[in-house]
């Protein structure tokens, strides 16, 4: 069992092919998610969003603001993740920096999901169209 961030969500964990940290906000569960996303660390982000998903909440916000790469294969994860989530929850994207923005607009995503510059402004949209 992972341990628990004082929030009482999921806390860093150094054994993790990536940092995540999931936490909950009026119903809301927020991912944040640290270090390179590619091919062999998806299945760590995938395994994080599951968990996160537990306790069905009205939205999900994923935070890649201390992500410093994001290849085609978490591209795929966060349309997934999307289209798992949609019916249930609002979900949203935090990407603050070019590594992480620019292959989301690039590849038209960002009209696929909302992508936001800041977790507040997520959680504000997130927290207004929930479900």
């Amino acid at each position: 069992m992972p341990t628990r961030a004082p929030d009482g969500g999921r806390a860093l964990s150094d054994q993790d092919a990536i940092a995540t940290a999931i936490a909950y906000q009026d119903g809301i569960a927020v991912l944040k998610v640290g270090g390179d996303i590619d091919l062999a660390t998806v299945p760590a982000l995938e395994a994080a969003i599951d968990e996160a998903l537990i306790p069905r909440p009205t939205g999900l916000v994923i935070d890649l603001s201390e992500v410093g790469f994001l290849a085609s294969a978490g591209l795929q994860a966060l349309v997934a993740t999307h289209t798992n989530v949609s019916p249930s929850a609002h979900f949203a994207v935090v990407a603050n920096s070019a590594s992480t923005s620019r292959p989301i607009e690039l590849t038209g995503l960002d009209q696929i999901f909302e992508l936001y510059p800041t977790l507040a402004e997520a959680l504000t949209a997130v927290k207004a169209n929930s479900k």
